[in-house]
Formats: C-alpha cells, sequence, structure tokens
C-alpha cells in the first residue's frame, strides 16, 4: 500500500487509538524495567498492552473499523514489545540468551525472506494461527517471568507457568517461522 492510499483511508478509528496507545507504552515499559526496577508498574503496563492488544481486534471486528494502519500499527506494537521486553529481560537477567536469539533471529530471517516473497508477487505471508499461538504464549510467559522473579509468595507457584509458556511460545514461534519459509518456497509466480 502506498502513502497515498493509506491517507486516502480511515485512520482515526478506536482500535488505531488503542495500539497507538500500547505503542506510547513501550518506552514506559522499558524504563519501569531498567530504570527504578519498579516490576509491578511494568507487569501492569505490560498486561494493559495485552487487554489493548485483544481489545482493538474485537472493537475493529465489531464495528467494522479495519484498516491498513492497523494492520499495520498492531503487529508493529506486538514486536515492539516483544523485543523490548526480550532486551529488558535479558539484560535483568530474567531470561537466558538464547531465548532472544531464537526469537529475534526467527524474525530476522522472515523478514529477510520477504523480498523473495514481493518478487513472486505477494506483499506477505498469510497470517498463520500457529503464530498467533505463539504470541498468545509468549503475552502469557512474559508476564508469568516478571511474577517469578519478583519478590512474593506467589513466585514459586509462577516460574513453571513462567518457563511452559515460555518454551511453548519459543516452540511455537520457530515452527510458525519454519512454515512461512516452506511457504515462501512453495509458493507460485503471482500472476497479475
Amino acid at each position: 500500500m502506498t502513502l497515498r492510499e493509506l491517507a486516502g483511508e480511515r485512520w482515526l478509528t478506536v482500535p488505531n487509538a488503542l495500539s497507538f496507545v500500547r505503542l506510547l507504552g513501550v518506552p514506559l515499559f522499558l524504563w519501569l524495567l531498567l530504570g527504578p526496577q519498579a516490576d509491578g508498574w511494568a507487569l501492569v503496563v505490560l498486561v494493559a498492552s495485552g487487554i489493548t492488544d485483544w481489545l482493538d481486534g474485537r472493537i475493529a471486528r465489531a464495528l467494522d473499523q479495519y484498516s491498513r494502519l492497523g494492520e499495520l500499527l498492531d503487529p508493529l506494537a506486538d514486536r515492539l514489545y516483544t523485543v523490548a521486553t526480550l532486551v529488558a529481560f535479558l539484560i535483568r537477567g530474567i531470561v537466558p540468551w538464547w531465548v532472544l536469539v531464537l526469537i529475534i533471529g526467527r524474525d530476522v530471517v522472515v523478514s529477510l525472506a520477504l523480498p523473495l516473497l514481493r518478487r513472486k508477487g505477494y506483499l506477505a505471508f498469510p497470517v498463520l494461527y500457529i503464530g498467533k499461538a505463539a504470541t498468545l504464549n509468549l503475552l502469557y510467559a512474559f508476564p508469568l517471568l516478571l511474577l517469578a522473579q519478583m519478590d512474593w509468595p506467589g513466585a514459586d507457584i509462577a516460574r513453571p507457568f513462567a518457563y511452559a509458556f515460555t518454551v511453548w511460545g519459543v516452540a511455537l514461534h520457530l515452527w510458525s517461522g519454519a512454515l512461512y519459509l516452506v511457504q515462501l518456497v512453495r509458493s507460485p509466480v503471482a500472476t497479475a
């Protein structure tokens, strides 16, 4: 989509406003985790991000407020939260380096494949439910990882769930990336 087409569509919608608020929360979340290490407030921002992520999709469907801008903002906010969370968690010692490498490495490989997909005449990979499942698992894993490292009585209960959702999220994320690459290899050249 060109900038002219993007400018010509309705962009001031409730779902787009929610996505924009989510984007504004990324630097606040990072500052809370890495500055004062206010983990409780960082957890509130992270949970609010997850809720608004769910809400923007529901509202877009209910009010028929789909937009190309929303299709760009929503995954951008998801990716920025994922990267910000992983980097902050790595710096704080909450996750090992290989979690960050696997998740971001998969995204880099899929991103590098996009020009090849576009040469075949396609704009993007179709959304896979396994990718959505990976994101959902990671959205559960991140707050649980934060809860598991906090000093409170439930930390020992949260820890196994945090690790389970992290492993499932990483595995599904890698699987969806492999499926995208298989789609790339198998996709025919689009005809005009």
